[in-house]
């Protein structure tokens, strides 16, 4: 009887797992589908294969310029975040210190606070030091969102490591800094690599904190979500959605890889 139950419950849950991943992955599939559709709008029935859509959004050039954007964005905060991450990740790891866990949770905090409470703060705290809005000011909104990533990931290669390398390398006369630098750092390097792949990612994606904090510098998803009231243009948006996604998910599987890596 225990055996029947668990038989059928392993069924229901497999059948919630299935249509989860329906309802995540079908809209991606539709949108895919119109993307090579010749049809100039979102509609039904297809009226067959092409790829100008995608021809004419590598050919646009403020969506050029949008994509541009946000890769230098993407590029300044995922090194920032990376770089700080990885410190922030060392200290957790291997220091004891009063009020340990309560620093650790601020570090992650950007991942509880919803994107527009942090998007309105920041723009009321740029606005206070009557900074500019552009460019740099999102890239210093996307290493705070980041941050947590590149944080959590180069935490969790720190934990499995073995401290008995360390010791070792102190004991034959190193100092810690030359420690680090030596033995740690390179053993570490697949975690902090997937970490400022995962911190380009977030950053490259994120239309929230860029849309409140663009000022004449749209990014590539606030330029999408702008030219999105246009009907004409869909087609365009959508090839390059699909591009956008299509390099993020790339991405993410690459920095999966190299985090699994083990020297």
């Amino acid at each position: 009887m225990n055996e029947r139950a668990a038989t059928r419950g392993g069924g229901l849950l497999r059948g919630y797992y299935l249509v989860l991943l329906a309802l995540l992955y079908l809209p991606i599939v539709v949108l895919f589908i119109f993307s090579v559709n010749a049809n100039e709008t979102i509609a039904l029935p297809l009226k067959g294969f092409t790829l100008q859509w995608f021809q004419q959004a590598l050919a646009d050039p403020s969506l050029i310029d949008a994509a541009w954007t946000s890769l230098q964005v993407a590029l300044l905060a995922s090194v920032v975040a990376t770089v700080l991450g990885t410190a922030v990740a060392l200290l957790l790891a291997r220091y004891e210190f009063r009020a340990k866990w309560i620093f650790a949770g601020l570090a992650v905090l950007p991942l509880i606070v919803p994107a527009v409470v942090l998007a309105v703060a920041m723009l009321i705290l740029f606005r206070a030091f009557n900074l500019p809005l552009s460019a740099i000011t999102i890239g210093a909104a996307h290493v705070v969102i980041a941050l947590p990533f590149t944080t959590l990931i180069v935490f969790a290669r720190l934990v499995g490591f073995d401290r008995r390398m360390e010791e070792a390398a102190m004991d034959l006369g190193a100092t810690y800094a030359g420690t680090l630098r030596l033995v740690v750092l390179p053993i570490i390097a697949p975690a902090i690599f997937a970490a400022f792949l995962v911190g380009f990612t977030v950053s490259f994606d994120e239309v929230a904190l860029a849309l409140f904090l663009a000022g004449r510098d749209p990014t590539f998803p606030v330029y999408l979500a702008g030219e999105i009231r246009f009907t004409g243009s869909i087609p365009v948006l959508i090839a390059g959605a699909i591009m956008l996604m299509t390099a993020s998910f790339t991405m993410l599987l690459i920095a999966e890889r190299i985090r699994r890596l083990r020297p």
